[in-house]
């Protein structure tokens, strides 16, 4: 292995804190990260994707993205199909990781796993881990009349740290093996990309680095000075240069900039096909006409006379023309203009005061703005505030660490602190996974609420870092993940079993401090959930049910375990 490879496995291990893991384990694992981040630009835990051992059909990691949101429990991806989405937009990624050099015999095992994975009848054993993702991948084809925009993709990388030859025999079995995977009908395309050394080097940097794009903007004109804003444009750009702007290098939207569009593609809704029919049609030259266009803010600009460079910038409004024209892309050229708003700030003010402006135009759930408030900035700094070796970081923003040097497992995203404060102070992991998007209504209301205490929410992530902690490490039986926020309960309920106090009490900061103390002691933190996963199991009969753990009644039990007189 090379010099630059073993340093980057060394910076990525320590930044995923898997250094108590041998190199073979930590180059899968960042070998997973990296190919999986070139599809999916948003913050995850590769140890999720990773297959973990032995009857793993020759497939190291796998990551399913489901109209652009990596799914990773069959729950939550049952939650997904269950609700009113009219489309699926599914993406599979296999990959296989060897220290060594490509090898033909290595890649075709790869390509037979990756065949036996959606073969039902196969009769190669499976892990649990592969069981659990071929569960989901059923699920999805079961919802197969939903595919509108073509059959599932399959991408599959092979990852070494040699260097893919420019023809011969590897190219022609690699050709083989696409074939005979389109041959199953069950794909609208599908790749096998070999990654060498000189390739991870490349996507690693990639990782870390906030998105940037340079394009044209001629037809334009300067706004004038507003307070809190650096520079400010509106104009007409060609449709083929705003696809190059939205676009990742491998012709796919880049979902992230999205973040800050409060609503996510809607479909085929009425309005959309209205605007793919004007597309389609000699009227496109209208199309300048007849859209209100898109609002880009940028955090970083540079630019001389018409080239712009725009640096971690968020489309703010234009997400449906965006997804539009992408579905048009065949037919676009020059003469179909956008109106375009581009607008250079880093005051978070002005940003949340054009985010709510411009998202105004249909009613638009007040937990979608929750980002830009000042709510979700206290709690960004509370997370900070605490000393290096209990510091957890709240990213309110996409990818707002990423390049940042930082233990990437103390970064807590927005899902996850709802769920982990819904099951240790709200009393409901139940309503974690299966019925999420119900809990996340009530942002606002009884979560992330003006006045309360912002210990609880610091505790409730501390619990859920702590049990991620023993998972990532192989501490705890990954499979256990299927009650983890169980767990979190379970666990809050050892250390106090009482109540907790009103979320807006200046008690709650006395009811956190022994929960804090135990979580932050790695000793008693894990006597503690070891603790938690005997009652957990005692409760459930000694078996992992997800169906019964998983439910109301469940979770009533567990607290009358420790509050009989409920």
């Amino acid at each position: 292995m090379d010099l630059v490879t073993k340093s980057l496995i060394r910076e990525f291990s320590k930044e995923f804190e898997i250094e108590n893991f041998d190199q073979s384990k930590q180059f899968e694992i960042m070998s997973a990260y990296l190919t999986v981040k070139r599809n999916y630009s948003e913050s995850f835990n590769p140890t999720d994707i990773v297959s973990g051992g032995g009857n793993d059909l020759g497939i190291d990691a796998i990551g399913i993205i489901v109209n652009g949101q990596l799914v990773t429990e069959i729950d939550s991806l049952g939650e997904m199909l269950a609700s009113k989405i009219d489309y699926l937009d599914v993406t599979f990624i296999f990959v296989q990781a060897d220290r060594g050099s490509f090898d033909a015999s290595k890649l075709g095992s790869f390509a037979y796993g990756v065949t036996q994975f959606f073969t039902p009848d196969t009769k190669e054993p499976r892990n649990q881990f592969i069981a659990d993702a071929a569960l989901m991948m059923t699920a999805i084809y079961d919802k197969g009349a939903k595919f509108k925009k073509g059959n599932p993709r399959c991408l599959m990388y092979y990852v070494t740290t040699g260097t893919w030859p420019v023809d011969g025999a590897l190219n022609s079995r690699r050709d083989k093996f696409c074939s005979d995977l389109m041959a199953l009908n069950a794909f609208r395309e599908v790749d096998i990309q070999p990654i060498g050394a000189s390739d991870i080097s490349q996507l690693y940097r990639l990782s870390k680095h906030s998105l940037q794009r340079k394009f044209e903007f001629t037809k334009r004109s300067d706004v004038p000075e507003i307070p809190g804003v650096i520079e400010a444009f509106v104009g007409f750009i060609p449709a083929t240069q705003f696809m190059s702007i939205v676009k990742d290098e491998g012709g796919s939207i880049v979902k992230s900039i999205f973040y800050d569009n409060v609503r996510d593609f809607q479909g085929g809704n009425e309005v959309n096909n209205e605007m793919y029919e004007a597309l389609q049609s000699d009227r496109k030259r209208r199309f300048v006409l007849m859209n209100n266009g898109v609002t880009i803010i940028t955090r970083g600009l540079q630019h001389t006379r018409e080239t712009f460079t725009i640096e971690d910038f968020q489309i703010v409004n234009g997400c449906q023309t965006t997804h539009v024209l992408f579905a048009s892309e065949e037919t676009l050229d020059d003469t179909v203009l956008i109106p375009l708003r581009l607008i250079w700030t880093q005051d978070e003010d002005v940003i949340s005061d054009i985010i709510r402006a411009t998202n105004r135009q249909t009613e638009v759930k007040e937990d979608q703005f929750f980002a830009s408030t000042e709510f979700a900035r206290r709690l960004e700094d509370y997370f900070n505030s605490h000393d290096l070796n209990e510091k957890l970081h709240f990213e309110r923003r996409s990818r707002q660490y990423d390049s940042i040097e930082l233990e990437k497992t103390r970064i807590i995203n927005q899902t996850n602190v709802v769920r982990a404060f819904a099951s240790v102070f709200l009393e409901e992991p139940h309503s974690t996974v299966r019925s999420y998007n119900t809990l996340s209504e009530r942002i606002g209301k009884e979560i992330f609420v003006e006045g309360h205490k912002l210990s609880a929410y610091y505790t409730a992530a501390s619990a859920y870092y702590r049990l991620e902690r023993l998972f990532h490490n192989g501490i705890i039986d990954r499979n256990l993940k299927v009650c983890r926020f169980q767990l979190l309960m379970t666990a809050k309920l050892l250390i106090e079993p009482k109540k907790p106090p009103y979320f807006n009490s200046n008690v709650m900061d006395k009811y956190c401090n022994p929960i804090l103390e135990v979580l932050w002691d790695k000793e008693k933190s894990l006597e503690l959930f070891n603790s938690a996963i005997d009652v957990l199991l005692e409760l459930n009969g000694f078996l992992l049910d997800r169906d019964k753990i998983h439910t109301q009644g469940f979770t009533q039990k567990l607290i009358k375990r420790f509050r009989p007189d409920e």
